[in-house]
């Protein structure tokens, strides 16, 4: 049995610092080298951060991440190193974005790099141009597929969804005779989606009777997290090796390699008798130093993975750390009302800079209640952060003054409600001026898909944390991180009461909106899955509150439109996931 030693680096790079990029790449490569790594192997676009979106109408930008490939590859004695970058060509092509404006065609590239030299290049082959990601904007598809030896072991090259591609790359690699599959990747964090990427990885290993390595990114990225978890597979799917979740490191595993299935080399026998066969492989013959007798041997590590939740609430601290560290912001500034969701993302964003970088400003109006004020009295005290109390009642006040001359025996109505909002939002926009605090907003997904919530008011701020969180799930995120430590963090009141927006006498959220164990049910089908109102009632809805639902959501793609971004944890966010157009006249009859 021959032995691969193995390396993935779960790295957390910025997009556009081409520089500081590098540097965590040699970094991680000599961490490699003092392992004694055979391949050490860098996620998806590594070298300009994923995704570099319109970075890469910028010739510049383009030229100057290649000068960057060639800093690397110098520093690679000794190993093989896969590395994420953008290529180019020459050649013009007339669909790419890239053409039109007199530039080279683009690829989606992984570099191959073997002791000091260049060997050659992988381009991407199956583009991804859904949810989140458009490549087919900027990316032209590969024709080839590399297969290297290294000390005997045939190893394929991929990026990203080629594994799952129809056209059969990983099975026409493993026909051509590869015995590990190198899969570098930046698949963003949702919901869920660790295990079913594993699920998915298992079956490719199984399918084509290959080792599976799957390195992914880390870290936050405007609306997108990457949950590293990077994990290398046997030929039977089962995990070797595992990297954590949400956390840079280089998970290193000796792979032993043994003799090819005769099935594949039944199967192989037959193909080669077609002439397509391996027509599009690239095969380049690696001669490394031996170093198998010279390093003793190391366990892997297999990082257990971790329940749903924990992910989900690990993913908004990340997001939240990487967001204001990368974005040059030195403290965070929020509003407290004593209520749920301001406690979740104040929560949130101490754990994720720390209580000194955090400032709470609770602003009462003549609606506030006293408990609103006692619970977050206790979170400031609990948490141990600044608080700010800044009462807008006088200027509430004043504001109405100067409009009924305007409004005159116009009843009070939502007017005056969401007043009191734009003026909580003018405080906080102020103290972010004056203080260069990063304003995080504390709406939740179910607020915002239903359009409860005030433009230039609630809205408004730079980061919003808990966007993607629908209002059950932040019951279940507080009730979970209450749970850690020796005492709640987040008042048991503020768990108990019912939800308000208290800017009227006695208000109360569900005076406006279904239940929220009822509205999120709803959400999750009409905004996730793209459900029919008719398929909703179907499955046992009320039609009534469906309509109504439906009607709230439809009616306020305007607002979502003006909404900072957020964090992105369930598999359709309300950001690029969901692209709706604000003038529409469909309406499902």
């Amino acid at each position: 049995m021959k032995i691969l030693r193995i390396a993935m680096a779960q790295m957390n790079p910025t997009v556009g610092d081409l520089n500081g990029n590098v540097r965590q790449i040699l970094s991680w490569v000599r961490e490699a080298r003092r392992a004694k790594v055979d391949l050490v192997a860098f996620p998806e676009l590594a070298i300009t951060g994923c995704p570099p979106e319109d970075l890469l109408l910028k010739p510049w930008f383009v030229s100057e991440n290649r000068r960057a490939l060639q800093e690397i590859i110098p520093a690679c004695r000794g190993l093989v190193a896969i590395v994420g970058y953008v290529g180019q060509d020459v050649k013009r092509n007339p669909r790419v974005l890239n053409s039109e404006a007199g530039g080279p065609v683009l690829y989606n590239a992984a570099a191959l790099i073997a002791d000091r030299r260049l060997l050659g290049n992988y381009h991407k082959r199956s583009l991804v141009n859904h949810g989140v990601f458009d490549e087919g904007r900027y990316f032209q598809l590969g024709q080839r597929l590399p297969l290297l030896r290294v000390h005997g072991v045939r190893i394929g090259v991929t990026l990203c969804e080629d594994l799952e591609c129809s056209n059969g790359l990983i099975r026409r690699q493993a026909d051509g005779g590869a015995d590990v599959i190198v899969n570098i990747n930046a698949s963003p964090f949702h919901r869920g989606k660790s295990r079913l990427r594993e699920r998915s990885l298992a079956a490719r290993a199984r399918e084509n009777k290959v080792i599976v390595t799957y390195t992914n990114m880390v870290g936050g990225q405007d609306e997108l997290v990457f949950d590293g978890n990077s994990v290398i597979l046997d030929r039977a799917g089962g995990v070797l090796a595992r990297g954590g979740a949400f956390q840079e490191e280089l998970v290193v595993a000796d792979v032993g390699v043994d003799a090819v299935p005769s099935g594949r080399r039944t199967q192989r026998r037959k193909t080669r008798m077609a002439e397509t066969v391996g027509a599009d492989l690239d095969r380049y013959s690696v001669k490394m130093p031996a170093v198998e007798k010279m390093r003793p041997p190391i366990g892997s590590t297999v990082t257990e993975p971790i329940e749903e939740i924990e992910e989900i609430y690990r993913a908004l601290v990340l997001a939240v750390k990487d967001y204001v560290k990368k974005n040059g912001f030195a403290r965070v500034a929020l509003g407290l009302s004593g209520g749920v969701d301001s406690a979740l993302t104040a929560v949130v964003a101490v754990d994720a800079l720390g209580a000194d970088r955090v400032r709470g400003v609770f602003l009462p109006s003549p609606y506030t209640s006293q408990e609103s004020e006692a619970d977050v009295s206790e979170l400031v005290r609990r948490l141990g952060i600044d608080l700010s109390v800044i009462s807008i009642t006088p200027t509430f006040e004043s504001f109405c003054r100067a409009l009924a001359p305007t409004f005159g025996d116009r009843q009070v109505d939502t007017t005056e409600e969401n007043l009191q909002a734009r003026i909580r939002g003018t405080i906080l926009m102020a103290v972010s001026n004056k203080f260069g605090d990063l304003v995080l907003t504390t709406g939740n997904k179910s607020e915002l898909s239903v359009g409860y919530a005030t433009l230039y008011g609630d809205m408004a701020g730079g980061f919003a944390v808990i966007k993607d969180v629908p209002k059950t799930m932040v019951y279940a995120l507080a009730t979970f991180r209450n749970g850690l430590g020796s005492s709640p963090v987040i008042p048991e009141r503020t768990l108990d009461r019912p939800p308000s927006a208290e800017l009227r006498p006695d208000q109360k959220d569900e005076d406006s909106l279904p239940p929220y164990s009822v509205l999120d049910l709803i959400l999750q089908a009409y905004v996730e899955e793209d459900r029919s109102p008719d398929e909703i009632i179907k499955s046992g809805f009320d039609r009534a509150t469906v309509d109504r639902v439906v009607k709230m959501v439809d009616h306020s793609e305007f607002k979502r439109h003006q909404a900072p971004i957020g964090v992105k944890i369930t598999p359709r966010a309300l950001g690029k996931d969901r692209r709706m157009p604000i003038t529409n006249g469909y309406r499902r009859l």
